[in-house]
C-alpha cells in the first residue's frame, strides 16, 4: 500500500536490500520509544516489508499506530519520541475502489534515530489499517507470493531509482493484485486483525 504522498517524498535514491534479521529488534527498539506517546488502547504494529521475513526492502521499518481516532493523537509526544512533526495525507485508493476520505487518512511521522522509520497512524476499523495488516499477514503465510513481490520492488529500483511516483504508480496496483488473494485467504482462514506486536 503507497504509504507516501508527493508531499513527504525525497528525492533519494531507491535502494532495495537482502532481508536483514535485525529489522524485528530494530522495531522492538523503536516500539518501545512510541508506546510512551500512545493514548490508551492504542496499538503498534509492524508493518511493511520489513515485517515479513526474507522479504528485500528499503532500510526503512514502518510502524503503524491504531487509534479509536486521529483526534486522540498528541503531537507533542509523538515528537518527543523522536519523530518529525506530523502531516495528515490520505493513503492509496485500489483502482475500482470509490473509498470516502476517512477510510484512508491518516497521520504520517519520520523517525531518524536510532533507526529509520515511517509512523502510519491511522484509526481502528479503517480501510486503511487492515490493509496494510492483512498484506503483511498474507505475505508471511506465503513466501513465494512474497518472494515474487519482491522481485518486482528490485526491478522498479533499477528501472526507477530516482523516480518514487514511477515506483509507487506501478508497485501499488500491483500490490492490489496481491490484495485479491489475501482477502479470499482471509476468508478461508478467518483471519482477525492481530493485537499489538
Amino acid at each position: 500500500m503507497k504509504n507516501h504522498s508527493n508531499e513527504i517524498r525525497q528525492t533519494m535514491s531507491i535502494k532495495i536490500l537482502p532481508a536483514n534479521p535485525n529489522w524485528p529488534a530494530q522495531f522492538s527498539i523503536i516500539k518501545a520509544l512510541l508506546e510512551r506517546a500512545l493514548p490508551e488502547g492504542g496499538l503498534i504494529h509492524h508493518i511493511g516489508s520489513t515485517a515479513v521475513p526474507n522479504l528485500v526492502a528499503k532500510n526503512v521499518i514502518d510502524i503503524q499506530i491504531s487509534l479509536a481516532s486521529l483526534k486522540d493523537l498528541e503531537t507533542e509526544a509523538m515528537v518527543a519520541a523522536g519523530c518529525s512533526l506530523g502531516r495528515p495525507i490520505c493513503d492509496h485508493c485500489p483502482p475500482g475502489m470509490s473509498l470516502p476520505q476517512d477510510e484512508l487518512a491518516k497521520q504520517f511521522f519520520r523517525c531518524n534515530e536510532p533507526f529509520v522509520a515511517n509512523i502510519h497512524v491511522r484509526e481502528k476499523g479503517r480501510f486503511n489499517q487492515r490493509y496494510p495488516l492483512l498484506c503483511r499477514d498474507y505475505l508471511r503465510a506465503h513466501p513465494l507470493a512474497a518472494k515474487a513481490y519482491g522481485a518486482i520492488k528490485q526491478q522498479l529500483a533499477l528501472h526507477f531509482p530516482t523516480d518514487e511516483d514511477a515506483y509507487y504508480d506501478i508497485k501499488d496496483p500491483v500490490f492490489d493484485l496481491l490484495m485479491v488473494g489475501a482477502e479470499d485467504w482471509a476468508l478461508s482462514t478467518a483471519w482477525v486483525q492481530p493485537p499489538s506486536d
